[in-house]
């Protein structure tokens, strides 16, 4: 027995040298003098401080940094100092290595990218968000050097793709946080490969049924596409090499995440997604023609095939945010089915590809500085002291924008802002106090309202008054994360002078009621008004909503209140909860990591139903609260409030309804209604609830509210809809 262990030892030592030399072959283009050195020394060192250590797999733990560190130099294209801190990210975390050892051995930069990659520990607000906290901290970081996001981007994918042995919640946890915060990242850093693979990678955990479906129908028809392609993509390689251009010709699939997009936003079944692939064509140009053949390469195709001159996107003449560069348009394929083409150079591609490490190989011959205008968002978002760090999240949430629109300022000068811009986020753009005092702007030259959207294009001048101050409504006219955190800060410290003036009032109120004016008291009146902080309460008296007449009811209400403040549901503790909320016996959710049954609600957002993967959530004022992991609002829980989330399991043991929602369309037919409701009726003996028709031209669209057991009572009576005549869709909705 012993000597088959020795064996696999050494099996694995031969494993972790192969892996070792493929890291090398990697980063070879990268290498300089010496280099190679600080890489064997960062391996030695991480492979001596995690010698003991092993995967949830069972596999070495080695094994993770070398392939962090693989992904950065291949998939990343990132140099010598990025290896070396991948090889040794999690040491400081993981072992007894500290930062100042690592500063000793390979310098400060390297010690200062680890310590942005290094969690924090220890206590900090409670109110806040631990995951929040982490990002936060990542993204300090990121304003001195973005090495640490795009390790921590790897880092990000390769636990994605060795996510298999991990427990349920918390494959759901880091898929949550995934799709919700770092997919959008690597898209805002250009590095469209790795953003798609990281959604297909949640989408494999958070909905592994759609992704199962998606990928077996791809793979059907994987033959017959290939064959589509070639014929498609002949003619142009032809007349490409025929006109002197060098190109690529060749079709890409779509990421089973985009296609699962497609579907939702057009309501159509998968038969129905026809840019199931992109064709792309890689000119390799000089760079002083790139535009010349780009352009050229679009005259071949659409003389070839007719475009769809909606569909025509030009990011070549005016770039993405990100630095993304390329030509798509939209034409006619031979079968009568629309196929997207994009047409880039080589560089433009690497940069796609690359994001931002090909940026910066670049940047003597680029004068597009999209992103490091971005870092400066990200730094003037950082630099507000107060914010709290979801808000924070949530603010630098809509910074990721993907789709920007160009505006111009009365002297010509561009500005760029994310789509659904308003004029106030563009005179927030401009300064602080232009925003502050805006009342109104002229887009081209029409006088329009402060919430007026900007167009592509649009010119603007910004109308101010010194007597205008930002207001609580504003926040729902800016989209922007920049004019949102500015018109917070002016709200708070608006709010403050009030609340200020508010303490003096109560004080001299308590003083005429012989109440003595300290901390216990002023907590006893906020939590007998109902209000969630002593702030509250003195703007309240400031803007004359408590009065003398409510203080003497508290008085004689309020003998015995008890001495706490209102809970807060960060103190919450999910066993608390549980503790209060014990269920009766028959309860078909089993909840908790010890699967009792205990008191829930169903959420209204997604109306989960038996057979549904759920998990539940702990709520202030509503106990636990159960929610479908593909919620709409999911992502957004599990990223940030993981440790709010319990595991919920369906108990098999009782028939019980729940309500849930179909949409029918179909060919408005005699006798079509009467059909649908025998089948729900009386085949299936299930209850409606409501039900809702509209025809239009021949058109039938139905939505029924009906009572069903499980999921596989849902699915039969879907199959079974679907063989009526006339119907041609029937999709579940949330109610």
């Amino acid at each position: 027995m012993k000597t088959e262990l020795v064996i696999d030892l050494e099996a694995e030592k031969q494993e972790i040298l192969k892996r070792y030399r493929a890291l090398l072959r990697a980063s070879k283009s990268t290498l300089q003098k010496g280099d190679k050195k600080e890489i064997r020394k960062a391996f030695d060192m991480a492979l001596e401080s995690h010698k003991d250590m092993r995967r949830k797999s069972g596999e070495p733990y080695i094994y993770h940094p070398i392939a962090v560190a693989q992904i950065a130099a291949e998939e990343i294209g990132l140099g010598t100092t990025s290896i070396v801190c991948a090889l040794l990210h999690d040491v400081v975390e993981d072992t007894d290595i500290t930062l100042e050892d690592i500063e000793r051995e390979f310098g400060k930069k390297t010690a200062k990218i680890i310590d942005g990659l290094t969690k924090i520990s220890g206590v900090f607000d409670t109110n806040s968000s631990l995951q929040a906290e982490n990002f936060r901290k990542m993204l300090l970081t990121l304003a001195d050097d973005v090495r640490v996001i795009l390790i921590k981007l790897a880092d990000r994918l390769h636990n994605m793709r060795t996510m298999d042995f991990m427990p349920r919640h918390k494959q759901l946890k880091i898929a949550s946080e995934t799709i919700y915060l770092y997919a959008p990242l690597a898209h805002r850093l250009g590095l469209y490969a790795i953003k798609s693979e990281l959604e297909d990678l949640s989408m494999k955990y958070l909905d592994p049924d759609t992704y199962k479906f998606i990928a077996k129908k791809l793979n059907e028809k994987k033959a017959e596409r290939a064959l589509f392609i070639k014929k498609f993509v002949e003619p142009i390689d032809e007349i490409v090499h025929e006109q002197g251009l060098v190109a690529d010709v060749y079709g890409r699939p779509k990421s089973i995440h985009s296609i699962w997009n497609k579907m939702k936003k057009k309501n159509i079944p998968f038969e129905e997604v026809y840019d199931l692939f992109a064709i792309r064509i890689i000119l390799d140009s000089a760079p002083e023609n790139e535009k010349a053949d780009c352009w050229k390469a679009y005259s071949i195709v659409t003389d070839l095939y007719r475009p769809n001159p909606d569909r025509l996107r030009d990011w070549v003449s005016s770039p993405k945010g990100n630095g993304y560069e390329s030509l798509h348009t939209t034409v006619m394929g031979p079968r009568g089915q629309w196929v997207e083409v994009q047409i880039r150079t080589q560089r433009m591609n690497e940069i796609a590809e690359k994001g931002f490490a090909a940026h910066w190989k670049y940047k003597e011959s680029s004068n597009d500085n999209g992103l490091d205008q971005w870092i400066q968002k990200v730094r003037e978002m950082l630099s507000n002291p107060e914010a709290n760090a979801l808000d924070f999240l949530d603010d630098f949430k809509m910074n990721l924008f993907s789709d920007e629109i160009f505006i111009f300022t009365p002297k010509g000068a561009l500005i760029q802002l994310p789509l659904g811009a308003t004029a106030l986020d563009f005179a927030f753009e401009i300064h602080t106090d232009v925003g502050a005092t805006c009342i109104g702007a002229k887009v081209n030259h029409k006088l329009v309202p402060i919430s007026y959207k900007l167009q592509n294009g649009d010119q603007v001048e910004i109308i101010t008054s010194s007597k205008q101050t930002p207001k609580e409504d504003w926040l729902n006219v800016v989209v922007t994360a920049k004019a949102k955190s500015k018109i917070k800060s002016s709200l708070k410290e608006e709010k403050r002078k009030i609340a200020e003036n508010g303490k003096e009032i109560l004080e001299r109120k308590l003083k005429s009621l012989k109440i003595t004016y300290n901390t216990d008291n002023i907590q006893k009146l906020s939590y007998f008004f109902k209000l969630p902080s002593t702030q509250e309460l003195f703007v309240n008296v400031a803007l004359g909503k408590i009065e003398l007449k409510d203080i003497r009811e508290y008085l004689t209400s309020e003998k015995e209140v008890e001495n706490r403040g209102p809970e807060r549901p960060e103190n919450l503790t999910v066993d608390m909860v549980k503790s209060k909320m014990k269920g009766s016996e028959n309860d078909i959710l089993l909840i908790g990591e010890d699967l009792q049954k205990i008191d829930y609600n169903l959420a209204a957002c997604c109306n989960p139903i038996p057979g549904d993967d759920v998990f539940g959530f702990v709520t202030v004022s509503e106990g636990i609260k159960i929610h479908r992991t593909n919620c709409p609002n999911a992502a957004q829980l599990m990223s940030n409030y993981g440790y709010r989330i319990v595991k919920a399991k369906w108990n098999k043991q009782q028939e019980l309804t729940f309500l849930t929602g179909l949409r029918i369309v179909g060919i408005d037919d005699v006798g079509l209604i009467n059909n649908i409701t025998r089948v729900i009726s009386t085949d299936f003996k299930v209850n409606m609830r409501s039900i809702t028709v509209d025809t239009n031209e021949g058109i039938f669209d139905g939505s029924i509210m009906i009572f069903v057991n499980d999921t596989e009572h849902l699915e039969n009576l879907i199959k079974n809809l679907l063989k009526v005549r006339g119907v041609t869709g029937v999709t579940r909705f949330d109610a």
